[in-house]
Order: C-alpha cells, then structure tokens, then sequence
C-alpha cells in the first residue's frame, strides 16, 4: 500500500491514519443522525508515489488501497466482468455501452467491496465486532466477508429487509436485528451501539474506508477499459456513496497523472427517495419524506453522504435524474432480455435512468463510451417482478399438452 492520510472533506483538516476512525472531529462534533453526514473523511494517497510504481503491464493495485494485504479477509471480493452490450446498446442510441456487473460479487453485490476492507481494518485494529445498519445488501456482504475473517458481524435492518437479505445474513452467522421503522431508524441506531457497546461501524460514509472499498469498482472499469476513461458511468443512487466512491478512483488517478479527466457521473434515484437529486438540482437539501419504492437498497430518507454525492456529480460535470418503480422494473426485464444479466430492481435503476435520459434533450451521443453499474444480483429481491410476471401453469407430461 501507499502512504496516506484522511482528509476532511468540509474544511480540509489533515489526520494521521491512526489519529482518527469516523468523521472530523472538529466537523463531525456537530453531527446528529437525521441529517447527511458531515466531516467526511477521504483517504488522500502518496500520488508522486503511486505515479512512479504503477505498471499498467503488471499494475499493482495494493498501491490505491488504504489497508495492507496480510490483513485482508480470505474471500474473493471484485474482479467482476465488464460487458459489452451491443444489443442493449443499439436500442439505446449507443455504440459503445458496457454493463459493470457487481452481482457477480460473493454475496450478490457491489456491497462487497466496502465490507471487505472494513473488515480487513478491523483485524488491523484487533476489533472482533464489526457493526453495520443496512437495507439489506451491506449487511449480507457484511455477514459473509465476516465469516470468512472469522469476526463478529451485528446488523441492524429494517424490518422490512427483503427475505433473502435476511437469510444470507443468518446462515452467514451474524447477528440480526430488524428494526420497526426505516433504514435511517436502523443507522441512528447502529451509531448509539457503537458508541457505547464498542465495535468498529461500518455504516457508509461515517466509516472513511467504505468509500475506499467501493472505489475499487471504478479501479476495475479503467483497467477492463484498456487503461481509458469512459465518458459517463451511470449509477443508481440511495446514500451516495457508491457515486462517491466511483468518482474517488478516477480522482485518484488524476492525481497520480495516470488520467487526464474524469467521467462524467449520471446519478439515477427512484422517483420517491429523491433527496440528492434535488439537492443536486437545486442546491438546497431536504429530506426525502416518504422514500417508498421496489428498489428497496436505494431507499432512503436522509443519504448519509449527500454531500459528497452532489460535489461528485457537480466536479464530474455529471447529472442527476429520477425513475419510477414501473420504469425500474420494465428496465429489469429489458437488461435480462438484451443482456442476460440478472439485476435487483435498485441495480437496474441505473438502466431505467440511461433510457429515459436517452429519450431526452440531454441524450448522450451515440459515440460515447458508457458504462452501467448493475449493482446486485436480482435473485437478492425476487418479489419484486413476481409482481409484474405470470408463472406458467404445469401441464401433463404429454407432448400433446405442450402443443396445447
């Protein structure tokens, strides 16, 4: 690994790698959960040294990550395909569109990535408890990168967490606790546990390193690309910080002088839990009231990194847009038919957003290079287009009922 320090992404304070594990605490002593995180930290990396040691012929990518290999749990985390999509792309007015398919992570999602190294900084720090509140797929990549480390995995969940969720977690061993309320109530409460009871909280954002995680899926887009620059990445939006953590490998690279520009980010949220994208939109920020949707892991009230959600999308000179539950599921079924690659309704968002954006004024140009981040499996929530489908009825096993 190369040598880094946090820095605070509201006023800039420096702190050494051991000096904190959260938020800033001059910026963080003002934070209460039910507003957007502030104080953000963000690892900022030795990038003279990275520009000197990576080899594109044989890149060593421990040189982008914030913890050392020896600590790194034993299971195999990233590495997803890259697809390039030459029918879904020719509906789309597009020459040249990949999907990014992070389904294919262990436990069925891009969540994966951030446990991962959250996991990896907990046998570092000797913590045995990692704590986490999650819609569902954090906590299930939590449950499983914690089995394979052999750490404690405690997870609060909304009551109302997909089953499937649910039982990846308790077969995975972790202890689960649904919540009454919602995702936010969950978190409020992962925070009150940590801060009394102990463990290392792995909640998105307030932990630095789930951003570093999930950064690594834009690392793998640049290689699979031939080492280019796509010009726009298209991500589903719940907390932020996915985009977040995409838009923190392409400024890694910049600063190394390893690229020369960034990508352009398209942010999709469903049409009711919207909250960053009218904070992108109009530059004031409010809660989303009533984030009802079937995407349910991009449900939020309050996304905990709303800040660096909207700066991400603002220096990429990128966009945000909303979906409807209907347009998410049509695009579910449009991804597995022209692609054969199975999303949950919160990675097919993304999609959903590419084709309305495509059926618009502001429509991406059909030479441009994209690429989809279809970020879980869709066996995760299968409820969901059970709704929209008929499952055939059994005939009798005779050719003449098959022609009937």
């Amino acid at each position: 690994m190369t040598a880094f320090t946090y820095r605070c992404t509201d006023c800039g304070r420096s702190y050494s790698r051991d000096e904190v594990r959260y938020l800033c605490p001059a910026c963080g002593a003002s934070y209460r959960p039910g507003i957007p995180l502030v104080g953000v930290l963000e690892a900022v990396f030795d990038a003279a040294a990275i520009r000197s040691a990576f080899d594109p012929r044989n890149p060593d990518w421990q040189l982008f990550c914030a913890v050392e290999r020896e600590f790194h749990p034993p299971l195999p985390v990233g590495n997803t395909p890259l697809v390039k999509v030459d029918r879904l792309g020719s509906e789309l007015g597009l020459s040249a569109l990949w999907v990014k398919n992070d389904g294919l992570n262990p436990s069925g999602s891009l969540k994966d990535r951030a446990s991962f190294l959250v996991a990896a900084e907990a046998l570092r720090l000797g913590e045995k408890r990692v704590v986490a509140a999650s819609t569902g797929n954090a906590a299930s990549a939590l449950a499983a990168v914690c089995a394979s480390a052999g750490l404690e995995a405690l997870i609060f969940v909304p009551e109302k967490a997909p089953r499937a969720k649910l039982v990846q977690m308790v077969l995975a061993g972790a202890t689960v606790v649904p919540v009454k309320g919602t995702y936010d109530d969950a978190f409020r409460l992962s925070l009150e546990y940590t801060a009394r009871r102990g463990g290392l909280n792995r909640n998105t954002a307030y932990h630095p390193l789930t951003i570093e995680g999930k950064k690594t899926a834009g690392l793998e887009i640049w290689a699979q690309l031939g080492y280019e620059v796509p010009d726009a990445i298209v991500v589903s939006v719940g907390d932020g910080v996915i985009l977040g953590g995409v838009h923190k490998a392409f400024v890694d690279l910049k600063r190394a002088g390893l690229v020369d520009r960034l990508p352009r980010l398209v942010g999709v949220q469903a049409e009711k839990s919207d909250a960053i994208h009218r904070y992108v939109e109009t530059g004031r920020y409010s809660d989303a009231p009533d984030p009802s949707t079937r995407a349910d892991s991009i449900s939020v009230v309050c996304p905990s990194n709303a800040h660096g959600a909207r700066r991400a999308v603002l220096e990429s000179q990128g966009l945000t847009l909303t979906v409807t539950d209907a347009e998410i599921l049509d695009a579910q079924a449009l991804l597995l038919a022209r692609t054969g690659i199975f999303a949950e309704p919160a990675g097919a968002a993304a999609l959903a957003g590419l084709a309305r954006l495509q059926a618009g004024p502001g429509r991406l140009a059909a030479g441009e290079r994209v690429v989809l981040l279809a970020t879980g499996h869709g066996l995760k929530d299968v409820e969901a287009p059970l709704s929209r489908v008929s499952i055939p009825s059994a005939i009798e096993p005779r050719l003449e009922a098959v022609r009937a």
